[in-house]
């Protein structure tokens, strides 16, 4: 063969004689999916619906599209407390802020200190903060109240936020932890070679690389002070301290004249936020999640 002889093109492939593709299990995988989708969306739908139904029709139209509408449940529901709605909103809305901070200070220095730093002890203190994890938490209700009780505590927020300042939440504190061991050794060491102690190693190198864990850490502890009801039933006695929870159950009485079509609607006014904040720290709350414990 010389080199000025020219190849045979491969032969086309046919199109009939290619294997088909299998598509039906995926079709059925997202069928499945969606119904799932649709059962788990079913409350908030049915809590949507019931928020513009009158309060006499919620539990007996029970189709999701009301006969009759009822829109002035929002505007009756925001003033028919003791106070406006909006207060309850601010109230909630500066424990949830201020719990924020305290979780994401406190935690990530107890995580930088078990995940970087070298101390007599450390494991044993470790084992002794996932032990907290397993401690219920109503074991704890009567001695913290009483130490509230003696710190003059009681009907303000200090009992709320304190404890976000001071690390008792072992579950942040081992997310974190797991996320910086990920991390590489070699960063503590050349920040060690510039000069740079253990806090500014932290601050400068260590925290801009866990946004994703302290995205995480957010968005859980917004969920979780934000639809907290015991500890504020607890310590709150004034009803203009009240958070969104307390104030929610307020439309219910004891001689069963509640409004519920009040209820529902500042229940879906008060979820919104929840929503809003999950929606925006999706991706980091992923991101964080997915690489918790990658080494």
């Amino acid at each position: 063969m010389t080199l000025t002889e020219t190849r045979t093109p491969p032969a086309a492939i046919d199109p009939a004689a290619a294997p088909p593709v299998r598509r039906r299990p995926r079709f059925i995988r997202y069928v499945l999916l969606s119904g799932g989708g649709i059962v788990m969306m079913y409350p908030l739908l049915w809590m949507i619906s019931s928020s513009v139904k009158p309060s006499n029709s919620v539990f007996t139209d029970e189709s999701l599209w009301p006969a009759v509408f009822d829109f002035g449940n929002y505007a009756r529901g925001w003033t028919a407390l003791s106070a406006p709605f909006e207060v309850y909103l601010a109230n909630s809305l500066i424990i949830v802020t201020l719990s924020i901070v305290g979780n994401l200070l406190s935690c990530s220095l107890a995580a930088y200190a078990f995940a970087r730093l070298r101390f007599a002890g450390r494991k044993l203190f470790f084992a002794l903060m996932l032990g907290t994890m397993m401690l219920p938490g109503h074991v704890l209700v009567v001695p913290q109240y009483v130490m509230f009780d003696k710190l003059g505590w009681l009907n303000t927020y200090y009992p709320l936020l304190v404890p976000h300042f001071l690390a008792t939440n072992g579950f942040y504190i081992f997310l974190m932890v797991q996320f910086m061991r990920s991390l590489p050794q070699e960063l503590d060491d050349a920040a060690r070679i510039d000069g740079c102690g253990p806090f500014r190693t932290f601050w400068k190198v260590i925290m801009p690389l866990c946004l994703p864990a302290f995205a995480t850490t957010a968005i859980f502890t917004f969920i979780s002070v934000w639809n907290e009801f015991f500890s504020p039933l607890l310590y709150l006695t004034d009803p203009e301290l009240y958070t969104v929870p307390l104030a929610v159950r307020q439309f219910m009485d004891s001689e069963g004249q509640s409004m519920w079509g009040e209820m529902f609607a500042m229940s879906f006014v008060s979820l919104a936020p929840v929503i809003g904040f999950f929606i925006a720290g999706q991706k980091y709350l992923v991101k964080g999640i997915a690489t918790t414990g990658l080494r």
